[in-house]
Formats: C-alpha cells, structure tokens, sequence
C-alpha cells in the first residue's frame, strides 16, 4: 500500500436517537443516526413517525388538497 494517499480510520460507537450505540469503525470521526435495529418498526413491531423537518404535516396537506380537488 502506498503511504500517505489512505484516510485516517477510527473504532467508534454510532450512536442512535434512541440512545442505542453500535460499535463499528469508520473514516469519520462520529456517527449520528435517526433510526437503528433496536428501534426501527420492523424490528420492535411497533409504528414510530419520525417527523423530520415537517415532511409529514407537509403531505398531510397536499393529500387533503387532493381529496378535495378530487371528491
């Protein structure tokens, strides 16, 4: 391997929203996620709506929009 030319790898904890952390290694220094294993709804069977900036209120709208428009 060359020397030099290779990014700088680090063993770091991502941690989740949730609060859950996942040891694994990258090149970035630190990893936020939204959602993991431990919280998904696929996972733990339970419907969570992760409402990030607005998106759902947003197509709430456009679809009652529709609906009138429409019916």
């Amino acid at each position: 391997m060359k020397e030099g030319i290779h990014p700088k790898y680090y063993d770091l904890f991502a941690t989740c929203v949730c609060g859950n952390k996942v040891a694994l290694g990258s090149t970035k220094e630190q990893i936020r996620v939204e959602i993991c294993s431990s919280c998904h709804p696929y996972y733990t069977g339970q419907q969570k709506i992760i409402d990030t900036e607005g998106r759902v209120d947003r197509f709430v709208k456009r679809y009652k929009k529709l609906e009138q428009v429409s019916g």
